[in-house]
């Protein structure tokens, strides 16, 4: 038998700074662009009762381990379920089972934030988001890490969540914060423009980007979500998560290839080789960037080992076993 530390979310949250989520993830993605394993999600879909479940991996040897994501919602319940498996990279042994809510946002918005920083320009200091959920507030903090962030325009369709996250975020972070009336009033002139919805639609017209401007978008995660119009692809140098998943499920992207402004040329590179330097990131200071983030195993895989290295140096969780193949199919 083999002892797994289970981790919950309530003894992931807190275990680990968003700096160090940040650092964890771009390793991670380094790892990839210099020829770690990731695969784009699966996804099973049920109409009756509706719901579906997701899963991906990756394989990053260089921090120990491999493993993914495979979350469930819907199926009646109404919910989301979250769980984390951590193998050994070496050995294939499993380390640990997370409880992968509350690190959700934080690995995600690592993710962009590790995006902004390869692309946007040293400079970037205003930053347009739009959204006001937990996957805002982890891509905006994030984003403050790796960019001297001195104004936040936030645009969300209700009034009250656009104004209470504008509160809360003037009492967590250096920058200054504000909720605007329209998604055109924060992406005019911004360095840095973040979309992190569940939108159908575009959520801003692209000729409202500033040259020079970098885009995150963290909502492009089936075929027919659309944060981005086709003007936004069109006019920026487009750099995904994962080449394979583009598509597959980057909807933004899918869309502007149907509407014939786009091309699977039209993909610069991977994150991942732009972080390796296998492939350059901004090259001027006038060009757009944008960053495609629909979720992958990497940034999952390296938050994951990384709260399971502090869990194991701080005793946290709790152990269950399993069973190797190898005893479990003899009986010995």
């Amino acid at each position: 038998m083999t002892t797994v530390r289970f981790l919950t979310s309530e003894d992931v949250a807190g275990l680990a700074t968003v700096p160090e989520y940040v650092e964890a993830v771009r390793d991670g993605y380094r790892q990839h662009g210099e020829g770690a394993p990731a695969e784009p999600r699966t996804k099973l879909g049920n109409a009756d009762p509706p719901g579906m479940l997701t899963d991906y991996s990756a394989i990053l040897p260089g921090a120990g381990a491999m493993g993914g994501y495979m979350y469930a919602a819907g199926f009646g319940a109404e919910d989301a379920w979250f769980m984390t498996p951590l193998f050994d990279a070496e050995s294939g042994e499993p380390l640990a089972l997370l409880d992968g809510a509350s690190m959700n946002p934080f690995k995600t918005g690592a993710a962009g934030g590790v995006g902004v920083d390869a692309l946007a320009r040293p400079d970037a200091a205003s930053v347009a988001l739009i959204g006001s959920g937990a996957q805002a507030r982890g891509q905006l903090r994030a984003t403050v890490t790796v960019r001297d962030v001195e104004t936040v325009d936030v645009y969300s369709p209700t009034k009250e969540n656009r104004e209470s996250f504008a509160a809360e975020m003037n009492e967590r972070l250096d920058a200054t914060v504000a909720a605007v009336a329209s998604s055109s009033a924060a992406v005019e002139n911004a360095d840095v423009v973040i979309t992190a919805t569940t939108a159908s639609d575009p959520v801003f017209d692209g000729d409202m980007l500033a040259e020079g401007a970098h885009v995150t978008a963290m909502g492009q995660y089936h075929a027919e979500k659309r944060e981005l119009d086709t003007t936004a692809i069109e006019r920026s140098k487009y750099v995904p998560d994962l080449r394979a998943r583009v598509s597959q499920d980057a909807g933004s992207f899918i869309h502007a290839v149907s509407e014939g402004v786009a091309s699977e040329d039209h993909v610069h590179a991977e994150l991942g080789e732009v972080v390796a330097g296998e492939a350059p990131g901004r090259e001027s200071p006038d060009e757009i960037t944008l960053f495609d983030s629909g979720g992958t195993g990497i940034e999952t895989v390296a938050a994951a080992k990384m709260l399971y290295d502090r869990a194991v140096k701080e005793d946290l969780g709790s152990e269950i076993e399993f069973a190797p193949a190898s005893e479990a199919l003899t009986g010995k």
